[in-house]
């Protein structure tokens, strides 16, 4: 009894006995509607719903000059604060504990202002200074798992400072082989894996809790063993530690590199996905999709046929193929797979 002429069903409708009513991606009339009525269907699965769109709703999300200004300066602090940790840590062999929380600090004072996630990548994400701005985004998407996840505040602000500290083993490998405008040989990418065991080396000889060590040893670890330094499976993998894997992956894929472009806040969305099937945790990766999709709500989004639309909504059986808005028509990608997101913006 709710439907309404130009409800676009999201999966086929069948009757009691089994005949198809109203076939999936149907745009129902009052026609439709009354057949559904006469065959007693009680419930119908809906992909979209144009009705009640507001002009809002379908703009980008409006973040005042002031916010934006205001997390810039933040997330600048924070990566001048890892810096600084990278820095001292590299002279000294230890962490300064006090030194980490007000280095940190700048970033956790983000996390109870800032609802979109999407947003503040997008501002925030460039490719000077790699390693700094990638231990800063793997904080503050970390925090934000973890409270998707239905953890306290003070547990998500540990799973923050996991994913701030998850790279500090960097420290001790040669800056040459870290900044190399090329890809690496086998012999520098065994160098460079070996930042897991310094990480967690460095984080237990400053006697920090074992939960940060343990996540700077085991964050490219994988279920299936494939991962490293011990190649251990999903049993062994510590819970704070699967967390910092996937917003580690998540960072890593979305920015750019001396030697890889970055790739599209979605489409990495779509590779974590496919990962979660034996490489990284399902549940995890699901709870930071389901959380990541309402934020692209209302992008402006590059289509591959070079149109340029905003997300309107999300397909609820296909989260990467939106509805889109390009001018005064629609293009729902779930029904066209020739064409994809190329890139979102602010």
């Amino acid at each position: 009894m709710d439907l309404q002429v130009g409800d676009r069903t999201s999966l086929d409708v069948f009757n009691k006995n089994g005949v198809l009513i109203v076939a999936a991606h149907t745009a129902l009339n009052a026609s439709d509607i009354n057949k559904l009525n006469l065959h007693q269907i009680d419930d119908v699965d809906l992909m979209i719903r144009f009705d009640g769109f507001t002009e809002e709703a379908q703009k980008p999300l409006n973040i005042s000059q002031d916010e934006v200004t205001q997390q810039i300066k933040a997330y600048g602090e924070a990566v001048d604060g890892i810096k600084y940790l990278f820095e001292s840590s590299s002279k000294t062999g230890k962490l300064d504990d006090a030194q980490v929380n007000e280095s940190f600090a700048p970033l956790s004072n983000q996390f109870v202002q800032e609802k979109d996630v999407v947003a503040l990548l997008l501002n925030l994400t460039n490719q000077n200074d790699y390693t700094y701005q990638h231990s800063v985004q793997v904080g503050m998407i970390s925090y934000y798992i973890a409270k998707w996840l239905g953890q306290t505040n003070e547990r998500a602000i540990i799973a923050g400072k996991a994913g701030y500290l998850h790279d500090i083993g960097k420290c001790r490998i040669d800056p040459e082989i870290l900044n190399k405008p090329g890809r690496l040989t086998d012999e520098e990418f065994e160098e460079v894996k070996k930042h897991t065991l310094h990480g967690y080396q460095l984080i237990k000889d400053s006697k920090m809790s074992e939960a940060l060590a343990q996540a700077a040893l085991q964050h490219h670890e994988r279920y299936d063993g494939s991962g490293y330094p011990y190649q251990i499976k999903e049993a062994k993998i510590q819970p704070l530690s699967k967390i910092v894997a996937v917003a580690d992956i998540y960072s890593a894929m979305i920015s750019s590199r001396v030697y890889q472009e970055k790739k599209d806040l979605l489409f990495v969305l779509r590779e974590l996905y496919l990962m979660s099937f034996g490489k990284i945790d399902p549940k995890i990766t699901q709870v930071f999709i389901r959380n990541m999709i309402p934020n692209f709500i209302g992008k402006r989004v590059l289509l591959t046929s070079g149109e340029i639309g905003y997300i309107i909504l999300t397909h609820p059986n296909d989260f990467f193929k939106p509805l889109v808005q390009i001018d005064d028509y629609f293009i729902n990608l779930a029904e066209h797979p020739e064409l994809e997101i190329e890139e979102v913006y602010v």
